[in-house]
């Protein structure tokens, strides 16, 4: 089954009738010519061999670990990504870099964890508006990044969707840290609206046909009939120009190795999908009206399920293009998601059992909000159909690119290769302890795990830390039961890789400072927490 989408040898015969024809002189300069031009035949066969692989590396925006139909989703339809995991490898142990957007998005390009990267939470700036927009905080200037490293090697590069590493006028702009070429949100804030009035193509406004309204309007000014929230739709939907513009790199750029970071808004909120997807789902309903803030829908669950196939549907275009253009068997093509599902604006995680029996959504260091999907594939390279439990994150994704095409990583990074997984051949070591911190909720959070063994410890700058809890992954992957004292070695070991695998960060806020006012309540603070 297929995706759904809505060098030869030059050879050279010498009849005997034309050797009798020509002289001897003619013969062995016809056969020289042969020779030549099969030679340089020969020499283009190997170039193209060597030439190291195009690279699409796709991201979903707050895409659970159960919300396609290869990781055990049976209400949201996903062919195309159900098929690429079948011709290709799925990992069942994979991590993003943080439980939110622009953390995961820093600790991919940079190759550092939370406890390193230069990012490290969602530091807003500016406002909702147009007239606010300003981003996130800087990817500061010089960073070294995927971008930059692909750059070095030859790469055209190009980021199509999200970025939230740095909004408009500031140090960092895509353009500023290897790419060639952007198209899409700046401001992860804007990306809150699905019908913006206008996206970012490298660091120039590009209008789209769209309306001006809030992403986030006041409760009391949605209107009572649901018919009226076609006032929240509008003429270009946002994912579906970002694909155009991403089939238009691929096409121009396919003489020469490329990468394409498509970082899709779908499914994050807010629920918006042109009307046609919600045909395809039939589930009883109670409208959403906006109560934590994000725009309404008579039809949340399926608006929900029919981002996620829109999105899907997208991969397969990506997919039919790298057929048409014959680039099919020299791309590498990855899936998979910034963080766990959310848990607000009428997301109903529990409906579509989103995180399978994992605890934590997004938002939480627990296994809900940090471990994701991920999908490769690479024919002739990565053997289809096969499962692997290796552990990965998405700060090991630089070091295995460098490894698979060549290229040389500047500075010190945290990941490490996970290409002989990828490619079923060497050995893959023992990924080393893992770590995460994150200071939007629960006065500040950490996680490290350590083969099976994982810690979590909430209210890090808290005037009273909730105790620090140590779960056994291997024989409780939903971290249900507690075993800090039965292992009192192993969680003092664990506490330990908390202090030290972490450095002093750029931003005061991200430094756990202890506020003896600040007091949590533990069993809310975290998402899908109990």
């Amino acid at each position: 089954m297929g995706y759904v989408n809505r060098l030869s040898v030059i050879g050279m015969r010498i009849s005997l009738p034309v050797v009798a024809r020509l002289g001897a002189a003619r013969v062995a300069l016809s056969c020289l010519t042969a020779l030549v031009a099969g030679a340089i035949s020969i020499g283009a066969r190997s170039a193209a061999a060597q030439r190291p692989p195009n690279i699409v590396y796709i991201m979903a925006d707050d895409l659970g670990w159960a919300e396609l139909g290869s990781y055990g989703q049976t209400k949201i339809h996903t062919p195309n990504l159900d098929q690429l995991a079948r011709d290709g490898l799925r990992f069942t142990r994979f991590y993003s870099g943080s439980p939110v957007c622009a953390p995961s998005r820093a600790a991919l390009l940079t190759g550092l964890h939370t406890g390193h990267a230069p990012v490290r939470g969602n530091f807003e700036l500016g406002g909702y508006l147009d007239s606010e927009e300003r981003g996130q905080y800087p990817l500061p200037a010089g960073t070294p990044t995927i971008a930059t490293m692909l750059k070095a090697r030859g790469y055209a590069t190009a980021i199509v969707g999200k970025w939230g590493l740095g909004g408009p006028g500031s140090e960092g702009v895509p353009n500023q840290h290897g790419f060639d070429f952007f198209y899409g949100y700046l401001d992860q804030k804007q990306a809150h609206n699905h019908y913006p009035t206008h996206l970012w193509r490298n660091t120039q406004w590009d209008t789209l046909p769209n309306t001006y309204f809030s992403s986030h309007p006041a409760a009391e000014s949605i209107p009572a009939d649901a018919r009226a929230f076609t006032q929240y739709q509008g003429t270009a939907y946002a994912p579906d120009v970002m694909t155009t513009e991403s089939l238009r790199f691929i096409r121009q750029q396919r003489a020469k190795p490329f990468f394409l970071y498509l970082a899709f808004t779908l499914p994050h909120l807010a629920l918006q999908v042109p009307d046609e997807e919600l045909a395809a789902y039939d589930f009883p309903e109670t409208t959403y009206r906006a109560r934590q803030g994000y725009l309404p829908h008579a039809r949340p669950r399926a608006a929900y399920a029919g981002m996620i196939s829109r999105m899907d549907a997208h991969v397969g275009q990506v997919m039919a293009l790298l057929r048409e253009l014959k680039l099919d068997s020299t791309t590498l093509v990855v899936f998979t998601s910034d963080n766990g599902t959310t848990y607000t604006g009428g997301v109903e995680p529990g409906f579509f059992e989103s995180v399978a029996n994992l605890r934590g959504l997004k938002d939480a260091v627990y296994e809900g909000g940090l471990r994701v999907p991920f999908i490769a594939r690479w024919p002739g390279h990565i053997a289809p159909g096969r499962v692997t439990d290796a552990l990965a994150a998405n700060w090991d994704v630089l070091p295995t690119l460098a490894a698979l095409t060549h290229a040389r990583v500047r500075g010190a990074i945290d990941g490490v290769s996970f290409a002989p997984t990828l490619l079923g051949r060497g050995v893959q070591p023992a990924h080393p302890p893992m770590y995460w911190e994150h200071h939007d909720v629960c006065a500040g959070q950490q996680a490290v795990r350590d083969g099976r063994w994982k810690a979590v410890r909430l209210g890090v700058a808290a005037s009273r830390p909730a105790p620090v809890q140590l779960f056994d992954l291997d024989a409780d992957p939903g971290e249900r039961v507690d075993v800090a004292a039965q292992h009192p070695d192993v969680l003092a070991r664990l506490e330990r890789l908390m202090t030290t695998m972490r450095t002093p960060a750029r931003i005061p806020e991200w430094n756990f400072v202890v506020n003896p006012a600040r007091q949590v309540n533990y069993s809310t603070c975290a998402p899908g927490n109990r």
